[in-house]
């Protein structure tokens, strides 16, 4: 009896241990895909999902392991200086995102890709943004706070505004603190708001001047070559004529009538 209480013990016990092997590894799998950034503050709650707040850090990078059940992250006040391409992949539930207070001078092209479906709003305030990337909006429909950055309004900004699927309204915040070119008044107004400004006025003046010296150079050519046509056909024609004038003369019927009536 006993050896058979010893059995079923020892069976029991390795029982136990295999299961309770199984659930440390499986909560250590849940934790790894879950958890929270290393240094930043987490919360979770049933009506706003997890928010990942990683603010005042000095951070010079943007963290990759944020986890991909987050909906809103808190990257403000860091030292971040670039948003390189796909800095956000793998977060398919994100809808709110704050760069705020930054020293963000780059955003490499599809910088929010995958984004697009999710995101609805996008915090870009007092960077060091100057020039507008379309290409890092690629797909985003998201409503963003670009204010109080160092914008540079130029022809590239005009033409590529059609283009951007940015809420409307977030356009707004681009105000030119410089322009080009520099004397259209430009500076200090919302980009969006001035109707009147086209900075594309000197790219037009430039293209109208290089077809018209384009049309000039065909119009030389043109008449440069007519010129040489009928210079060649002239001297041609005055050496034929020449030739022909220098050829021996055959006496016609009249002179040879009368050369005979003398002889005779």
């Amino acid at each position: 009896m006993h050896l058979l209480a010893s059995g079923w013990l020892l069976r029991h016990s390795v029982v136990m241990c295999l299961l309770l092997h199984s659930v440390v590894l499986m909560t250590c799998f849940h934790h790894a895909a879950t958890s929270c950034s290393q240094g930043c503050y987490c919360s979770e709650s049933d009506s706003r999902g997890k928010t990942v707040r990683c603010s005042n850090l000095r951070l010079t990078e943007i963290p990759q392991d944020l986890p991909n059940d987050t909906r809103r992250i808190y990257l403000d006040f860091n030292l971040l200086t670039e948003v390189p391409s796909n800095a956000f992949q793998g977060l398919p539930l994100l809808s709110e995102l704050d760069l705020s207070n930054n020293e963000l001078a780059k955003l490499e092209q599809g910088a929010f890709r995958s984004l697009g479906p999710s995101l609805t709003f996008l915090d870009l305030s007092s960077n060091k943004l100057v020039n507008f990337n379309p290409e890092a909006f690629e797909g985003l429909r998201a409503r963003a706070n670009l204010t109080n950055n160092p914008w540079h309004c130029d022809c590239s900004l005009q033409m590529s505004m059609p283009h951007i699927d940015l809420e409307p309204l977030s356009l707004t915040g681009i105000v030119c603190e410089t322009s080009d070119p520099p004397d259209v008044g430009a500076e200090g107004v919302p980009f969006l708001l001035a109707q009147d400004l086209d900075l594309c006025v000197v790219m037009k003046k430039t293209t109208d001047v290089a077809m018209l010296v384009t049309m000039f150079g065909w119009f030389t050519m043109v008449i440069s070559y007519l010129v040489y046509y009928v210079r060649h056909n002239t001297e041609d024609a005055r050496r034929h004529l020449e030739y022909l004038k220098s050829l021996p003369t055959k006496p016609g019927p009249s002179e040879a009538s009368s050369t005979v009536s003398t002889m005779v």
